[in-house]
């Protein structure tokens, strides 16, 4: 008997039992399926994430408060250090006198990082303030943005926030705390629609500012929509909205990306000598350096995706089982057919390469099926993230999908093979 009839008998035997093989199939497609797409999801949510950090560039620092202490002084004065036209201007020098200690991060920090004598390795410092959820009104038209953004024309730069109509303010405005703003897509969509934004003044929480410029789209990270955000002078905001309190945040750019380290140690000494820290464990405030977050997430979104592979692996093994229940049954169901069979010559390969076909085919279509719904599902986005295929993950799944067949089938396939066929004939 060649592969043909064997495949033809094995085609034959599964037909018999379309109900049957049609569910025996659906534990391997599930398994494929969910392989697939789980890994999908890992890597879109793992792209995105780093799209996230990217945009803050491979040479930028971030520096936060790590405890809510005390002594933040007023903002003013560092509109000298802001720059050009999203460049890197420097600060003027630290001023004279004793070490001052500071609990928050003040202008005065910044100030004191942007001096070159400071932090020769340092190209701009960018000082942020940042008003949440801000109801800006135009015309009739309301809409609460996520976040008001106080800050320099080198933010622009820093944070990778191309303008793509019009232009953000420069130093002047923030010398004379102007209230002009930079808006995102989302901002500019909602308050005019299809009107032109530039030029037009709307009222954010009352106070009146002037659209100077729209932020190129960057999109969505699934959890906070980044085209969502207003961008006006630090001056400005600090007088109308937030006070002249402590700075959310200081945003430091690098000289290059070779420079970040540097850069880092630099920013380090500049703030432990002006907050009075002895040691790094009693440090007030914490700095993220963009490239080695970026290695972090990787390894962690890297073991987040395997973690998803593998328990969406279970129900493939699950498959497999089914596959050799199901089969134990045909064999018991078909025991007096194979007694015939055996009776007239048919050799212990034909039978054992039957039901070893009939269980390989069930698996191979069934995860055929699974990499093709796998594969439409992926076009659509699950939970905010649009998943990504892995061209591996579906190979890895189809050849494990033909191996278990091939594994949970063989039991059942040699057990039919090595019944007698006087025993078979018997059989009732």
């Amino acid at each position: 008997m060649n592969a043909a009839e064997v495949l033809r008998f094995a085609l034959r035997g599964l037909a018999a039992n379309k109900m049957r093989s049609a569910l025996t199939m659906l534990g391997i497609l599930i398994g494929v399926a969910a392989v697939i797409l789980l890994v999908a999801i890992g890597e879109g949510a793992s792209q995105q994430i780093q799209q996230n950090i990217q945009r803050l560039g491979a040479n930028s620092l971030t520096i936060t408060p790590s405890t809510a202490g005390g002594g933040g002084g007023p903002g003013g004065g560092f509109a000298r250090a802001a720059g050009g036209r999203g460049g890197g201007g420097q600060a003027g020098r630290q001023n004279s006198g004793p070490r001052i200690q500071a609990k928050n991060l003040t202008v005065d920090d910044a100030r004191a990082l942007a001096d070159p004598a400071n932090a020769p390795s340092v190209k701009s410092v960018s000082p942020v303030v940042t008003a949440q959820s801000q109801t800006a009104t135009y015309k009739g038209a309301s809409y609460s943005i996520s976040q008001l953004v106080g800050t320099y024309p080198s933010y622009f730069e820093t944070s990778n926030k191309p303008v793509a109509k019009g232009a953000y303010f420069y130093n002047d405005d923030v010398l004379a705390a102007r209230k002009v703003v930079v808006i995102g897509q989302t901002v500019a969509e909602n308050l005019f629609g299809t009107v032109d934004p530039l030029g037009k003044q709307i009222t954010v929480s009352g106070v009146p500012f002037t659209v100077v410029g729209v932020l190129k789209e960057a999109g969505s990270s699934g959890f906070q929509d980044a085209d969502d955000v207003a961008i006006a002078p630090l001056p400005a905001v600090q007088q109308s909205l937030t006070g002249f309190g402590p700075l959310g945040q200081i945003l430091v750019q690098a000289k290059s990306a070779e420079a970040v380290d540097a850069a880092q140690t630099e920013v380090t000494e500049v703030l432990d000598q002006r907050h009075g820290i002895t040691n790094a464990a009693g440090a007030d405030y914490r700095i993220l350096n963009q490239a080695t977050l970026q290695e972090t997430v990787s390894a962690a979104t890297g073991t987040f995706t395997v973690l998803l592979g593998a328990v969406a692996a279970i129900s493939l093994l699950v498959g497999g089982i089914g596959i050799t229940n199901i089969m134990l049954v045909t064999v018991t169901e078909r025991t007096r057919e194979i007694g015939i069979r055996k009776a007239i010559g048919a050799p212990k390969g034909a039978i054992l390469g039957q039901f070893l076909a009939e269980a390989t085919m069930l698996s191979l279509v069934g995860g055929l099926i699974g990499v093709l719904i796998a594969v439409i599902g992926a076009q659509f986005t699950i939970a905010g993230v649009q998943p990504v295929i892995v061209p591996t993950s579906i190979v890895l799944a189809l050849g494990v999908s033909i191996a278990i067949g091939l594994f949970f089938g063989s039991y059942p396939a040699n057990r039919a093979a090595g019944l007698r066929p006087i025993e078979a004939l018997r059989f009732e």
